[in-house]
């Protein structure tokens, strides 16, 4: 599997190259943001590792160009430590986050992870159809649609979906939604969970403040609430 390392600081790039590469990664590097853009609708990716705090384009658009074609893993790597601002990382689309300084064997673990929740060979997901194919979702190819057009979720956004779609009309607490969608060793919280809730509603729902697909039962968590 192909890895984009987008890090500007060369040192430090070079570094968690080495320990990729000594796990039989291959590894594209970047070194600012219009580089990894230019890099990753060249090269074909498998997972990004992307620093924050990039020359000529920020961490945050160069995420924001990837997710706009692509599903492909990302995991953020920044200084900023603020539970908002990692928020509003998996907000745009990462889908873990990595605070410096960090060990560069703990990430090349997560990178393991990622990729084996993303690229598992389960067995294939059903295909699901909702009100008239207003949402049709084909999670064995990972492809939902909203009137028709590509919603573009996220690995991790799709994950909660299709935890959902495994419990129809069961209420999902948080940590449930945690276990099931991510495993026991996620080391989000619930406002992670809300954000991703939030971020599939807005893609999704014709009205995310009055959503017909994924609800809130309050003081107990969420439930997909749609027949088939």
């Amino acid at each position: 599997m192909k890895i984009l390392l987008v890090e500007d600081e060369s040192k430090l790039s070079e570094v968690v190259k080495s320990f990729l590469e000594a796990e039989n990664y291959e590894v594209a590097q970047a070194y600012d943001g219009i580089e990894a853009v230019e890099l990753f609708e060249r090269e074909e990716v498998q997972l990004v590792i992307l620093d924050l705090m990039l020359p000529k384009l920020s961490g945050e658009e160069v995420c924001r160009k990837i997710r706009s074609q692509s599903n492909v893993p990302i995991i953020m790597v920044t200084a900023k430590v603020e539970e908002e601002e990692r928020i509003e990382g998996l907000s745009i689309g990462a889908d873990d986050y990595v605070i410096k300084p960090f060990s560069v064997k703990e990430l090349v673990q997560r990178v393991k992870t990622l990729l084996r929740r993303s690229y598992s060979d389960g067995p294939k997901a059903e295909k699901y159809s909702f009100n008239d194919g207003d949402l049709e979702i084909d999670l064995s190819a990972g492809i939902v649609l909203k009137d028709g057009i590509d919603a573009g979720l996220t690995g991790s956004e799709l994950k909660v979906l299709k935890t959902f779609l495994a419990n129809l009309g069961s209420i999902l607490s948080r940590d449930q939604l945690i276990e099931k969608s991510f495993g026991y060793d996620y080391d989000g919280n619930d406002r992670t969970v809300d954000a991703h809730i939030k971020n599939i509603r807005h893609k999704i729902e014709d009205n995310p403040k009055e959503p017909e697909y994924i609800l809130t039962v309050y003081g107990m968590g969420y439930r997909f609430g749609v027949k088939r």
